[in-house]
């Protein structure tokens, strides 16, 4: 695991590539020349976030559908029953559970297998929560929410993820997007992650976002739940104003209850603002992490991230956001140095 301060990564997705798009949706063209387009977009996400300079990685979800259609696409038991709209004005095509729910096969080999082979940086793979999966679908088959949450987990996210360690996986970021959406819903949460990591050795991220209560809900849960790391949404409630005082950064105060309650961990703390196309300054990007390396108390502790995937921005206005925040580390690395 990276040992720099303040080691930086992606969250995520990216915005596909129109040549992209274009080729795949073209019947004319063949499986196989599809599927090396989709591995030269891989290699360009790749290489772009790299040479950028981000300490750990991935493909930027390039041969995935979506975060939520991709995964119920492979697993039994799931029917889709139509689009609805989401956030970001941004649509999405839910599925219904009617049958008992079932691992088929690791949807994410081919991606990762190929990521891996072609990286040169520690790798995080995101793979889509047991929670969110219930919770963006209707049950048709269960008599509880909370009996499909832990079906899922128990039966598709747990394999799914033994699968991917078996591979070599070593980080793994469980994508729960809808987690505190129910803030009296926590104890399942808490339950669900804890059933997919069950009796797994890997290292558990977990990435929660748009949270309409300012985390207050999952902080007194953090320290029960079996992942080192949870990657947050910061910056899109923060200010852009320069400076290290509460007035200045605060979208970041939870931190301080976060170690109120206890929690020891890291936390990825999101600097920048994925709803917006203003690139961050790397001075502002700075005082986000040197502010919340002092709230949570431990530097060491603190990795800088996005908000969430960049795919709703152009992908050159997300690079020069991943720009911004690899830059901005490096001052805040230098100011403590």
């Amino acid at each position: 695991m990276s040992k720099k301060l303040f080691p930086t990564q992606e969250i995520g997705s990216l915005k596909k590539p129109m040549w992209l798009l274009n080729l795949v949706k073209n019947p004319s063209i063949s499986k196989e020349v599809k599927a090396r387009t989709r591995n030269d977009a891989a290699l360009l996400n790749i290489r772009t976030l790299e040479d950028l300079g981000l300490d750990i990685v991935y493909d930027g979800e390039v041969r995935r559908v979506e975060m939520y259609e991709e995964p119920v696409r492979y697993i039994k038991g799931f029917d889709f029953a139509g689009r609805i709209r989401s956030w970001d004005n941004k649509y999405y095509n839910k599925a219904r559970v009617n049958g008992p729910v079932s691992y088929k096969r690791n949807f994410h080999e081919e991606e990762f297998k190929y990521t891996k082979e072609h990286s040169k940086r520690e790798l995080k793979v995101p793979v889509t929560g047991a929670y969110t999966l219930a919770d963006w679908s209707y049950n048709e088959y269960y008599k509880s929410k909370d009996d499909l949450i832990l079906n899922l987990a128990k039966k598709v996210l747990r394999p799914l993820v033994k699968d991917l360690v078996k591979l070599g996986a070593k980080i793994i970021q469980i994508d729960e997007p809808a987690a505190t959406s129910h803030p009296a819903e926590m104890d399942i949460f808490r339950e669900s992650i804890n059933e997919t990591v069950k009796g797994i050795n890997a290292k558990f991220v977990v990435h929660a976002c748009f949270s309409g209560n300012d985390y207050m809900a999952l902080a007194p849960q953090m320290s029960e739940i079996k992942a080192q790391q949870y990657t947050l949404e910061f910056a899109n409630r923060d200010t852009w104003n320069l400076g290290l005082n509460d007035k200045a950064r605060k979208g970041y105060q939870v931190l301080k209850a976060f170690r109120e309650y206890g929690y020891k961990g890291e936390i990825g703390i999101g600097v920048i603002d994925v709803h917006v196309d203003e690139i961050e300054p790397p001075e502002l990007v700075r005082d986000r992490i040197l502010y919340a390396a002092k709230a949570l108390g431990d530097p060491a502790k603190i990795y800088v991230n996005p908000d969430c995937g960049l795919r709703t921005r152009s992908r050159l206005v997300a690079f020069n956001k991943i720009k911004s925040q690899v830059k901005g580390a490096e001052l805040a690395r230098q100011k403590l140095s």
